[in-house]
């Protein structure tokens, strides 16, 4: 049993999926971090400073000045939240179309850039013409 949980552990499908996952998880930090630290401060200036990540509806309790006191005090929906992870997921939507639109384009071009023939194909033609060549004499 170990020996199979071995051979199914260490299939290069695995691994490939452990090595994705960790590099996702490492990307959307970055994408986080374009978000939150290069992005958001933009927009905030574009719509005359609104700060997206304390934007809240108080839906129960004292009314609070910040997020994090609302949430304490009750049923609070963080809008300001959800906007900001939007941004994220369309970025990290429109880099992933971009990186598969480039490997598509590459994968083209590598099909297109090999029009020699196999080698086999060489040979058999060159028997082909070799035997018409005796056959007209």
């Amino acid at each position: 049993m170990l020996k199979e949980f071995k051979e199914f552990a260490l299939k290069g499908n695995m691994v490939d999926l452990a090595i994705g996952v960790i590099i996702g998880g490492a990307f959307g930090r970055l994408v986080e971090s374009i978000v939150a630290d290069l992005m958001m401060p933009i927009i905030g200036l574009l719509t005359g400073g609104i700060d997206f990540s304390n934007l809240y509806l108080q839906l129960s309790g004292a009314p609070a000045p910040t997020l994090a006191a609302a949430r304490e005090a009750g049923a609070t929906i963080a809008y300001g939240n959800f906007i900001t992870l939007l941004i994220n997921f369309l970025i990290i939507a429109w880099v992933l179309f971009m990186v598969v639109k480039a490997m598509n384009r590459f994968k083209k071009k590598e099909a297109a850039a090999d029009p020699t023939p196999a080698k086999e194909i060489l040979i058999l033609t060159e028997i082909r013409d070799l035997l018409a060549k005796d056959r007209s004499k």
